[in-house]
Parts: structure tokens; sequence; C-alpha cells
């Protein structure tokens, strides 16, 4: 089952997702899609994971063997996405003046119930479900150290429209992603190219910290990231979840609207 948050009629509400996307209320009513404000799907904290997808880490190996370094990471390169940046389905994502905006499409884990100290192997009982991710930065000069400036920006992480049921997806680690931009694909990826899959985050993510219901895992972009315009209109789509749509402005000083 899908499920998503909504704006309508001056209320917040959570509604689940019928045929043809329409959203339909706890009596059974459908909305007015042209009437309501789509939400981020989740409203906790925003986990993300750098350079998660095999392809990209091969891609830069190169670079990774340079000083000072002289090595890849060897452990999961984590960084937050701040309040400020959440962003939702239908949102406006502003390109700072005279900086590249670069997209990144992710599968993203929604945390269903308090973890600590996990498992692997139990993992997964601590997943709610899995929605369509749009993890937004500036060019980064290394994945060592992901720069603040470079990620925080208002409405740098778009998510949603929805969240699916973690039942309803039976493989998480198939799944193909897809950015276009204009309706032209810029980008292609598939989850089964993670490095750390979901269960392994999970656990050594509640090894040191704990995640709480709503949290959500951003588990890493694939390769190939593009500079997207004012005007553009991205869409990232996640086979069996959906497809998050935003449209890019240009950021003249006021905050970033969805």
């Amino acid at each position: 089952m899908r499920h998503a948050k909504v704006e309508y009629q001056g209320r917040v509400r959570t509604v689940t997702i019928g045929p043809d996307d329409l959203p339909i209320s706890d009596d059974g009513a459908v909305l007015d899609v042209t009437a309501l404000r789509w939400l981020p799907a989740s409203g906790g904290t925003l986990f993300g994971v750098a350079l998660n997808y095999r392809s990209l880490l091969e891609a830069r190996l190169p670079e990774f063997h340079q000083p000072p370094y002289q090595k890849p990471p060897e452990k999961p390169v984590l960084f937050i996405k701040t309040p400020n940046t959440r962003n939702a389905h239908q949102g406006t994502v502003a390109r700072p003046q005279g900086e590249r905006l670069q997209p990144g499409p992710a599968l993203g884990v929604v945390i269903g119930r308090r973890a600590s100290r996990v498992s692997e192997q139990d993992a997964l009982d601590y997943v709610r479900g899995y929605t369509v991710v749009n993890e937004f930065s500036l060019p980064e000069d290394s994945y060592y150290r992901p720069a603040i400036k470079a990620k925080c920006r208002d409405g740098f992480c778009a998510l949603g429209p929805w969240w699916v049921d973690r039942d309803d997806i039976a493989n998480p680690h198939d799944l193909t992603l897809t950015l276009t931009v204009n309706g032209v694909e810029k980008q292609r990826g598939s989850t089964a190219d993670l490095i750390r899959p979901i269960p392994r985050l999970i656990a050594e993510l509640s090894e040191f910290m704990t995640l709480n219901e709503g949290d959500v895992l951003i588990t890493g972009t694939p390769p190939g990231r593009v500079d997207v315009s004012e005007g553009d209109q991205v869409d990232t789509t996640i086979e069996s979840i959906g497809t998050l749509r935003n449209l890019i402005v240009t950021d003249h000083g006021g905050e970033a609207k969805q």
C-alpha cells in the first residue's frame, strides 16, 4: 500500500494512494489533486550515505589513490540533510545564483520504529517502507568530507510523493532508478549496485546512533550527476515506488517553496 502526507483544505492529512495515483482520505473520499499540496513523505532526520554505488566508486578510484588519502574510504561516508533541506513532490528547488546545481536520485528507507544496535539479520524489521528521494547538491570537491555548504541549502532534499509499505517491495536491492530532465533521461542506476545493502547500513548506523520512527536513510546516488538550470523539470523515478517531480528556479534571496 502507498501512503502520503498532504495539506488539503487547511489540514495536514495522511492519505492512501489508490488507483491512478489518486489520494484517498480515511472516509474513502477521493481528494482533488489540484486542490492539495504534497508534503515530504516523512518528517524525521535525513541520513545520507555518499559513495555507496559500486560503479561510482570504481569510476573515482584513480582520484582516491591520490594524496592525501591514497585509498578509498573504508567506512560509510555519512552526512545529514538538515531540516531546512526537506522538500516535496512538485516543490521548487532554488539554484543559487552563480552556482551549479546537481540532482541525485536515491532510494529512501523510512524507519518504522526506534532502532538501536540492531543486527543485520533483524534490520529490515525496523523499516516502515520506501520512498523516492532527490538529494540535490552543489558539486563537491571531496567524497571524504561532504560539504554542508553544498548539501544543506534550503529545499535540497525532496522526498515523495509517497512511501510504499516495506512488504510491498519484494526486493529493495533490485530496483531501477532513473532521472529525467525535461523528459530526457540523464541518469540511470540500480540498487543492485549498492556497496552496502540496506540491512548493513541500518546495523552500522544504529550501532552508534539511535534511529527513530520517521527517519529516512538515503542509500546513495548512482554515478552520472548532471547540472540543471532554471525552468528545468526534474523527474526522479524508482521502479515499483513512483515518480518525484521538482521544478528548478533561481534563488533570488528568498526561501524555497514547496
